[in-house]
């Protein structure tokens, strides 16, 4: 985000349905839930609504949405690529949209039946059908070696990571352990009421040996969310702003959204280092933040953004994470909603909510006062300050 957007645009509502596995009824629904949801959050109405922010992959289409809701006029509706590593970029759309004039009151949404529906988990036969569920054309390249799923895909990343940097399955475990420990006490989660040890990680059975378990991957999960964005100047005269401090995104030459195996040095994200570069030295860094929400579809890239982000060294997250820094009382607190791995997979945008409400004093897994919180998505990520 330029210099002339940081903190002109703020997060003024939030809403979600509940995360299930069978959510019966359709993503236009439930994305309309969401919406009135966050709307009712922020003491507005869909009378307010000019703007709609979503991902390529989101099946809800804005005219759908438009009937749905009864909005009277849209000015503005952009999409973000894919979702996954671009799920801050409705941020950066939204907040853009409303420093520059375009639109008052922006709703970004993402509403997914990853379960019930098309399953991102479940091998596809035919490249196109995987083409489709990765929202990207390179996946032909590995469909016929039999490289068909998320999980697989990031299995090669992660391989050449562990022999790289000495990490073990367990240390992926030991972030596992920490993300389920706190999806426990979330009554949204998935994983509610389960927490787990290091030994029920260990064994979990494998997806994509030896880099990736069962217990490693997110929850495909029915449900929506959705937050309103809108100016500052606007955002005063409602409950509870959480101010957009920094927004970005980095793409990278050669880099895949999903199957990303053409970069140099597959065990190092530099999306990610790209992405921190935009986001810290203007105006904050690293030390400023007092949570981070990083997206954690898999475990291992957890460990791979935490050292391409900068908190710590090449190769030293397995050690960051296992000196208990992503605890509520440590260096950086981290997905306190149990992540993707333990609260459910909306794309990532679930992260976001979790960041808002910790800003705000009422997440169920509350810190001790944060004022900064940094949420990425490999590529994209905004800094939230209240």
């Amino acid at each position: 985000m330029s210099a002339s957007l940081g903190g002109a645009a703020a997060i003024v509502g939030i809403g979600q349905t509940e995360f299930s596995k069978a959510a019966g009824r359709s993503e236009t629904q439930l994305a309309s839930e969401a919406i009135v949801a966050a709307l009712s959050d922020a003491g507005l109405t869909t009378d307010d609504v000019d703007g709609f922010v979503s991902y390529t992959i989101d099946p809800v289409e804005e005219t759908e949405l438009v009937r749905s809701l009864g909005p009277p006029l849209v000015r503005w509706s952009s999409r973000v690529p894919y979702g996954g590593g671009g799920s801050q970029g409705v941020l950066l759309h939204a907040a853009a949209a409303v420093a520059g004039g375009a639109a008052n009151v922006v709703v970004a949404y993402r509403a997914i039946k990853a379960r019930s529906g098309g399953r991102f988990g479940r091998a596809q036969v035919s490249p196109r059908a995987t083409s489709a569920h990765s929202g990207t054309t390179s996946s032909q390249w590995c469909a016929p070696f039999g490289v068909l799923t998320p999980a697989s895909w990031m299995s090669l990343n992660a391989t050449r990571y562990m022999h790289t940097y000495g990490a073990t399955s367990a240390d992926f475990g030991r972030a596992v352990v920490q993300l389920r420990e706190y999806a426990a006490t979330n009554p949204n989660a998935h994983f509610y009421g389960k927490p787990i040890t290091l030994d029920d990680h260990q064994s979990s059975r494998w997806i994509a040996e030896p880099s990736i378990r069962l217990f490693d991957c997110c929850q495909e999960t029915d449900g929506a969310v959705a937050l309103v964005i809108t100016s500052i100047d606007r955002a005063s005269d409602t409950p509870a702003p959480v101010v957009i401090a920094e927004a970005a995104t980095a793409g990278l030459f050669e880099e895949e959204i999903a199957s990303n195996h053409y970069r140099p040095n597959l065990e190092v994200m530099d999306g990610s280092v790209a992405l921190a570069e935009q986001l810290f030295g203007r105006d904050l860094s690293r030390s400023d933040i007092d949570l981070a929400m990083i997206y954690d579809a898999f475990s291992p890239i957890l460990l791979m953004q935490l050292e391409a982000l900068g908190f710590c060294g090449p190769g030293e997250a397995k050690d960051f994470i296992a000196d208990g820094n992503l605890a509520p009382h440590g260096k950086l607190p981290c997905n306190t909603n149990g992540g993707l791995i333990g609260e459910g997979y909306i794309h990532g945008l679930n992260l976001t909510v979790e960041a808002v409400r910790q800003l705000r004093g009422t997440a169920v897994n509350q810190l001790d006062d944060p004022r900064t919180a940094l949420v990425t998505a490999s590529r994209t990520g905004v800094i939230l300050q209240r």
